[in-house]
């Protein structure tokens, strides 16, 4: 099983390997290793929230999300990203941006840093969105409830995590215009950017989750309707119109995915450029980290760890939040990679642990309970 599911980042790992000793020699070889293990640990979080979403999509989509999503998420986020994102920050050619982040890396890596504002913004926002949605959904299960429970009340207050998202984006955005103008207004036009990138940020998670939640449901409602539908299929001799809307529900929340797990990069891409601004070894490390991101996604999947340990989704997102403030508050100051990493890693070991605890206590009162019946048998009798 775990062959099955990481032989492919096994094969990805050989490979990046070999073609960082090729390119750059044993130093490349380190580099390269450093780079895997900082997007592992940065995204682990995201993995666990990918496979609450891929559980609900069936083997096929969960093969595209290893194959096609992995090309969008190496090539596309690792790649091709921070080379758009300088492109259109320094408003030159894509052929010029390549050719700067080959040939000149620390005018390339100041670029990428000029552009940080803009991309914290989008991915703030986009995280904050999935965080506050979900701590303000009422759940039978809940982690912190003495936390989960009022804020469950909250959230029945229509559009309330749209307005917190939006006054939270207002305060980053006047916190950095207060700062520029302490400056001389140098960098007065960064706070419009962080306005209008939190904005864009916001819209595409309103868009994307709007779209992906509606075909869900309508699947939902399909599959409520099977038994008429398979019926209906065989007399007409037609494709069953669930089938149809599966793939529509499976394709916006793939899409859903791909752009989650863009704004889980924002963080990896930027934290590489403090150990390299190579862009030849930074696609390499952070596409070996990123594929061993959606190996561990479908193994939580297919092994049922969710379903074992309920507290872990509540774990991922509650990093989720976070990552979405550190991102936020990282458009003003600087913060070490580790603590980003570490802030991630502790919460969701924090949920597996209480996770254990309460599969121990469920056990040990299933014990007690049979060991009761018996007794009350044994007395019987």
């Amino acid at each position: 099983m775990v062959l099955k599911t990481f032989g492919w980042s096994f094969a990805v790992t050989a490979l990046g390997l070999v073609a960082a000793v090729l390119f750059g020699g044993w130093t490349a070889l380190g580099i390269v290793a450093i780079l895997s293990v900082l997007e592992i640990s940065l995204s682990f979080d995201n993995a666990v929230v990918n496979a609450g979403i891929l559980k609900k999509m069936n083997a096929f989509w969960q093969k595209i999300f290893l194959t096609i999503g992995i090309l969008i998420a190496v090539f596309g986020m690792r790649l091709v990203f921070p080379v758009v994102i300088v492109a259109i920050s320094a408003k030159m050619g894509p052929i010029e941006a390549v050719n700067l982040a080959l040939n000149d890396k620390e005018q390339y890596q100041q670029l990428v840093t000029d552009a940080h504002p803009a991309i914290a913004a989008f991915g703030g926002m986009f995280l904050l969105m999935i965080f506050l949605d979900y701590i303000f959904e009422d759940r039978d299960i809940k982690w912190l409830a003495w936390l989960e429970r009022p804020l469950a009340k909250l959230g029945k207050v229509d559009m309330l995590s749209v307005c917190i998202a939006l006054i939270v984006l207002l305060i980053s955005a006047m916190t950095f215009a207060a700062n520029a103008h302490q400056h001389g207004g140098a960098h007065v036009d960064k706070a419009e950017t962080v306005l209008l990138s939190g904005i864009a940020g916001l819209i595409t998670y309103m868009i994307v989750g709007g779209l992906s939640g509606y075909f869900e449901d309508k699947l939902e409602e399909e599959e409520e309707r099977e038994h008429e539908a398979e019926e209906e299929a065989e007399r007409s001799g037609k494709p069953r119109s669930a089938v149809q809307l599966a793939g529509k529900a499976a394709f916006f929340m793939f899409l859903y995915l791909e752009v989650l797990d863009a704004s889980f990069s924002f963080d990896g891409v930027i934290g590489a450029f403090a150990i390299t601004n190579d862009i030849v070894l930074m696609a390499l490390g952070l596409g070996i980290g990123a594929m061993y991101v959606r190996s561990l996604t479908v193994y939580l999947v297919r092994e049922g760890t969710l379903d074992d340990y309920v507290y872990l989704e509540h774990g991922a997102h509650y990093a989720i939040g976070a990552l979405a403030m550190v991102l936020l508050v990282t458009i003003q100051y600087e913060i070490n990679e580790f603590i980003t990493g570490s802030i991630g890693v502790v919460l969701i070991g924090a949920s597996f642990w209480s996770s254990v605890r309460r599969n121990r206590a469920l056990a040990a009162a299933e014990g007690k309970a049979g060991s009761d019946e018996k007794t009350e048998v044994s007395s019987g009798v």
